[in-house]
């Protein structure tokens, strides 16, 4: 029965897909109110049914009903309730249809929040979220078909990946990622709307910036997500190693924020229309491109899903979505007028053009590290690979010049600023720079990169401080009482701008953090009898016992060490070996004592409950707690930019952005009323 409703239910959510999205392109054309209603609902339909697809799946994972192919691949009786849940996305026909299910609510959430508020945009922006659903309800109804029926059912499976049932992470992070990755539709039919229109206006920046915005947010935490599992996980004592599919999350972010400061120049200055839209486009295309590198089973990673039939449709649709946006960009990017011109190069808007083109660099040099094994494998037959050198020479210099920016860019004034006000502007900073790289220096760094990486961080946060509480000092000056004007200028007025900067300061943390742990990790592997002590880097560390403990779904040998400093007990860890029944070999579980200043980190190499020893690799490293802390301070402040102050904060164009009604060019005729509507 639940196969054959998943089934329909999916083949439904093809069928509204295709209709909608052709009523929505047919109504950009002939501008029909009738058309568009029946877009919006054939929408509303392709939301409802893939979601109850969605539910379907879960209601079938949880009554172990194996008579579902997809259920009989990854479910199991034994394993946790909270693993067959997230067992929806542990594997790819699951996932393909989670992706349907995230992309169904965004796009009702989208079509509900801009009914009636963008007419002359949504038709087309409807044609192409549909038009990207169609692709993934035809993936799921196909070659990604999860409810097959079994013709003799197991009595019980294996469940889902051992990796993915070793930390609860795999709860939180594969969602957030979607949310990041899906979301990036949205802004893509918007942007691909404003083409076909042949017109950015200030009326449908708003909804691009915020339904970027949005995905960016998620994408940004769940990629801090991923470096954590990484770091819990693996046992390897880090949380960002280059693979290939830790990559495919951070192209399409990079990309995003260069986009989200482009739309900021083209909110103030009216120029960078056609390079904003552009960028947004070349978010979409590298989301699929990571789709198709995690799901293809091309590369081999920890992250990616097996080797699969998919991976050629996937590349069918990104060669046509490609195909599709340069066509856009070739006939009508010239009909995006430019109502502004870049005044010179001491100017917030030049920087931040210089900003976009830092972060395309970038994007493009992990891009080429990423995929350029997989190209010489296709044309030469060679197996190669590109690992951490390659990335950290290329781009940490590139980095380094962004935190930089970061602190430049904001410091300068918008349009054309004379010499003084420049050397204003960018001297005092050099007190941050100066005092950030003498504290790093007194607390043992010795890195060159790292070193630079704190004066560029010094900069930048002075620069970020004094930006953020500037209209509150300013409204103090006046007269006013610093809660009032902390309240009043600050969130009431400047919730966008105060949002930003928070972003901007949590960015400088997480940089520094970064680059602090990278470059001042200490590591030491040790051999313990039981009661043996071993004193690393000040810390006493000492086995208690080994023991073993089974779950319904494992096995765990288990390492009990109890970590004394300066005399004082302050944890007790277990790092545990864990072996699963569809794994050959156990998997490594380590265990972390954090502090904001430093972690201390044991990963099992060896265990032997029988001669109650244990081999460990030791790990030290210093601000990890950081990168954490910083990226949710980075979410919080996106999403306190999100909510559009009451009152611009921002004299002349942005005022204008956010209370007046285009007047660059209007419409070539309003759309044509429904049949009977007065």
């Amino acid at each position: 029965m639940l196969p054959i409703l998943g089934r329909i239910l999916i083949l439904g959510s093809l069928g509204a897909a295709v209709a909608g999205a052709v009523l929505g392109f047919v109504a950009g054309r002939t501008l029909s109110l009738d058309g568009l209603k029946w877009a919006r609902r054939c929408a509303w339909l392709y939301a409802a049914l893939i979601v109850l697809a969605g539910v379907v799946m879960e209601v079938a994972l949880l009554k172990h009903d194996f008579s579902v192919s997809y259920v009989a691949q990854v479910g199991s009786r034994e394993v946790p309730t909270w693993v067959t849940v997230v067992s929806l996305w542990s594997s790819l026909e699951g996932s393909i249809l989670f992706w349907g299910v995230i992309l169904g609510i965004y796009i009702a959430v989208a079509t509900y929040l801009t009914r009636g508020r963008y007419p002359e945009y949504q038709p087309d922006a409807i044609g192409v979220w549909l038009s990207t659903a169609a692709f993934f309800s035809f993936l799921i109804a196909a070659p990604a078909n999860p409810f097959h029926t079994m013709p003799n059912p197991p009595l019980d499976g294996n469940g889902p990946n051992a990796l993915l049932q070793n930390h609860v992470l795999m709860a939180i992070h594969p969602p957030f990622l979607y949310l990041g990755y899906v979301g990036m539709t949205i802004p893509f039919g918007f942007a691909c709307a404003a083409l076909l229109k042949g017109r950015l206006g200030h009326a449908v920046l708003k909804p691009l910036r915020e339904s970027l915005m949005l995905p960016w947010i998620f994408q940004s935490i769940a990629i801090m997500l991923g470096g954590w599992w990484a770091y819990e996980v693996l046992g390897w004592g880090g949380y960002w190693a280059w693979d290939p599919v830790e990559n495919a999350s951070l192209l399409p972010w990079l990309t995003a924020t260069a986009a989200l400061h482009s739309i900021m120049v083209v909110e103030r200055r009216g120029i960078l229309k056609g390079w904003t839209v552009t960028l947004v486009q070349a978010t979409f295309l590298l989301v699929i491109l990571g789709t198709f590198m995690t799901r293809s089973g091309v590369f081999n990673s920890v992250h990616s899903f097996t080797q699969s039939a998919i991976g050629p449709t996937i590349l069918v649709f990104l060669a046509a979505a490609l195909l599709f946006s340069i066509a856009l960009l070739a006939f009508r990017i010239d009909k995006l007028e430019t109502e502004g011109r870049l005044e010179g190069t001491a100017s917030r808007e030049a920087m931040f053009l210089v900003n976009n083109l830092l972060f395309v660099l970038l994007t493009f040099t992990v891009l080429i590290g990423t995929v350029f094994p997989l190209i010489v494998e296709a044309m030469k037959g060679k197996q190669m690979s590109v690992g951490r050198p390659y990335f950290d020479s290329m781009v940490v210099p590139i980095g380094a010049a962004l935190l930089f920016l970061l602190g430049v860019g904001p410091a300068l004034p918008w349009g054309r600023a004379t010499s003084d006000q420049t050397r204003k502007a960018l001297l005092p900073p050099l007190i941050g720079a100066a005092l950030f790289t003498l504290a790093g220096f007194a607390l043992g760094v010795r890195s060159g990169w790292s070193l630079v990486t704190l004066a560029f961080g010094g900069y930048a946060a002075q620069v970020t401080i004094d930006q953020m509480f500037l209209p509150m000092m300013q409204r103090v000056k006046r007269g006013e009482s610093a809660a009032t004007a902390f309240v009043d200028g600050q969130l009431r007025r400047g919730r966008r701008r105060f949002g930003s900067y928070i972003v901007h300061g949590a960015v400088v943390v997480v940089i520094i953090a970064i680059a602090v742990s990278s470059s001042m990790r200490q590591t030491a592997e040790r051999t313990f009898t039981k009661g043996q002590t071993h004193r690393v880097a000040g810390y006493d560390i000492t086995l208690l016992g080994v023991d073993e403990r089974e779950e319904p779904h494992r096995l765990s040998t288990i390492a009990h060490f109890t970590i004394v400093k300066n005399g004082k007990h302050i944890a007790t860890l277990e790092p545990r070996m864990s072996q699963y029944p569809a794994m050959r070999d156990p998997i490594g579980s380590p265990d972390v004592y954090s502090t904001p200043i430093r972690d201390l980190y044991l990963s099992v190499a060896n265990v032997d409950p029988v001669a109650q020893t244990a081999t460990i690799t030791i790990y030290i490293a210093p601000m990890v707690f950081w990168i954490w802390i910083g990226v949710i301070i980075m979410g919080i402040g996106g999403l306190i930019a999100l909510v559009i102050p009451s009152v611009s904060e921002a004299p002349g164009r942005a005022v204008a952005a956010e209370h007046e009604i285009e007047t660059v060019r209007p419409p070539p005729r309003p759309f044509a009323p429904a049949r009977g509507d007065k």
